[in-house]
């Protein structure tokens, strides 16, 4: 098992992407800390990771909150003596062209959805980041995996989250750069189409159209993309730190 008596937390872990990853690092043998607003949806991953023989410990709360988050890290660290991964996976959107004229009427992107995405998005990885690399540091071991996206390279109706993965991308490079020293590696993954339950409310001409432009010509499945984070939690990926890995069924090839 590749992630044998590691301790992993996962923000965002009450659905989708997260749950998948939950899953999937109990079977590769790590306990974790499932994290998310959602105490229906967490409990319920952490009811599936314990029925397959898995260690799970829910912590409901927000990461753009500094108490919340630091409630996430402590629940790791008193409850199993140490944090060894970090899974930055709650994110967001808020949806809406930038500015938008249509018959002399302007409508604009609000302030709200600005600052929800931004918050969330960017705010929430930095804020949880920094509080679990206090402890990373003191046992000279961290491994930290945050979520970008295909979004980061610019999408319309999406300033916000682009700017915001955009974001997550810089905040990977510098992390990555400045906790190198304490034996902590920081990278994070970009996954184009996700099936999860943000996407499955697409309207499906919408949907049928983003799939053409991916060379696979589908959308992942949430396992997919947690079979990544677990390469890059694990010794696998020993030398791989402050990098970009693009999950997105060959949509950015070239770009």
């Amino acid at each position: 098992m590749k992630l044998k008596d590691k301790i992993a937390l996962i923000t965002g872990g009450g659905s989708g992407i997260g749950r998948a990853t939950a899953l999937r690092f109990a079977q590769e043998g790590a306990r974790v800390v499932v994290s998310d607003m959602d105490e229906a949806g967490a409990n319920e991953t952490a009811k599936l990771v314990k029925d397959a023989g898995g260690t799970a410990l829910v912590v409901i709360g927000n990461v753009v909150n500094r108490i919340d988050a630091q409630k996430m890290v402590d629940a790791a660290t008193s409850n199993f003596g140490r944090l060894d991964i970090l899974i930055n996976n709650a994110g967001i959107t808020r949806d809406a062209l930038t500015t938008r004229v249509k018959d002399d009427q302007v409508s604009m992107m609000s302030d709200e959805q600005w600052d929800a995405v931004l918050n969330v998005n960017l705010k929430g990885t930095w804020l949880v980041s920094q509080l679990a690399a206090v402890p990373m540091i003191k046992q000279k071991f961290g491994r930290v995996v945050s979520t970008a996206s295909v979004g980061a390279l610019g999408n319309i109706g999406q300033a916000n989250y682009a700017a915001s993965k955009a974001g997550v991308i810089g905040l990977t490079k510098t992390f990555a750069l400045e906790w190198a020293r304490y034996n902590i590696r920081v990278n994070c993954i970009a996954p184009g189409g996700v099936e999860t339950r943000m996407t499955a409310a697409i309207p499906d001409n919408i949907k049928a159209t983003l799939v053409e432009r991916i060379p696979l010509k589908r959308m992942a499945n949430p396992d997919e993309i947690a079979a990544v984070h677990a390469f890059l939690a694990s010794d696998d990926a020993s030398y791989i730190t402050g990098q970009v890995i693009w999950v997105d069924g060959g949509l950015t090839v070239g770009a």
